[in-house]
């Protein structure tokens, strides 16, 4: 599956190093299905976005996931794609920049004509660059919380709840953020999502951030003298405070690392299953248990 990473450093913007894929010879471990594109997106204390994605169509694209990205910013965005949906291009690597918000997805949502029919009638179609039903949910999210006067809240609500009630879904785990706050969605139980409520320093071994999976890695040694709120795909270090969002959890982080949580969707409708998948799309949701030759 994608693996998903955010970090909310509060008002102030910190530095933070990423390796967005951790090892050099990850990409040359044939027991796994190799990633297929990678990005990191930050948003400075002015709010303007920096972001910076490739696809990995080849492995002489290995020196951009492997090298280290230094960032400075209040919040942070990582996704590592496995695709189920688009080819591997830039247009479909995640994260994806709208209307200054940053976004990453894990999972699947099918249905994508009538996806397509209600961004036609919201005028968002613009929105959509690449062929992902991530980005499609993404410019739902965004045309909802136009319409909601700009609160994102609202907007990502009804966006979930419209695709609930509308789309056949495997899995719809969320990474959104601006430069103050940051949301989190883990729908249903399919895949996991994990949230670190940091303090200075931490409760582990590690005073400055060292979180590392098998995917992502980020460093930060101002963290050992500042809190910070993490949100990834997998527990990321030995900190005892990390917990598992719960089913259908949409956590967000506001501008002073306070949160608030709250579980505002039904079950699917249309929950498909892993038998109801293709080869290609079965492995991207679970690439450790697939070959190359499946990929």
């Amino acid at each position: 599956m994608c693996r998903l990473f955010g970090l909310h450093a509060g008002a102030q913007a910190v530095p933070a190093t990423f390796w967005l894929i951790d090892a050099p010879d990850s990409l040359s471990d044939q027991s796994h299905r190799n990633p297929d594109g990678a990005g990191i997106g930050s948003f400075g204390v002015d709010g303007r976005p920096t972001l910076t994605k490739q696809p990995i169509a080849a492995w002489q694209d290995a020196q951009f996931v492997t090298a280290a990205h230094q960032l400075r910013g209040t919040t942070f965005t990582a996704h590592v794609r496995y695709a189920s949906t688009g080819g591997l291009t830039e247009a479909n690597t995640h994260p994806f920049l709208q209307a200054g918000r940053l976004f990453a997805h894990n999972g699947v949502v099918a249905g994508l004509p009538d996806l397509d029919a209600r961004l036609a009638e919201l005028g968002a179609t613009e929105l959509v660059h690449g062929q992902t039903d991530s980005e499609r949910v993404f410019a739902l999210i965004t045309a909802e919380t136009a319409v909601c006067d700009g609160d994102v809240t609202a907007g990502l609500i009804g966006a979930i709840n419209w695709v609930v009630d509308n789309l056949p879904l495997y899995a719809l785990n969320i990474v959104l953020s601006t430069a103050t706050d940051l949301w989190a969605l883990r729908y249903p139980a399919t895949h996991e999502l994990h949230v670190l409520a940091r303090p200075a320093g931490g409760t582990g071994t590690h005073r400055h951030l060292d979180a590392r999976s098998m995917r992502i890695r980020a460093r930060s040694a101002e963290l050992a003298d500042s809190p910070a709120v993490i949100v990834a795909t997998e527990q990321m270090d030995d900190d005892p405070g990390w917990r598992l969002l719960g089913d259908g959890e949409l956590l967000h982080v506001r501008s002073d690392l306070s949160t608030v949580s709250r579980a505002p969707f039904p079950a699917p409708r249309h929950q498909l299953t892993l038998a109801d998948l293709d080869a290609t799309v079965a492995a991207s949701q679970h690439p450790a248990a697939a070959s190359p030759s499946g990929a």
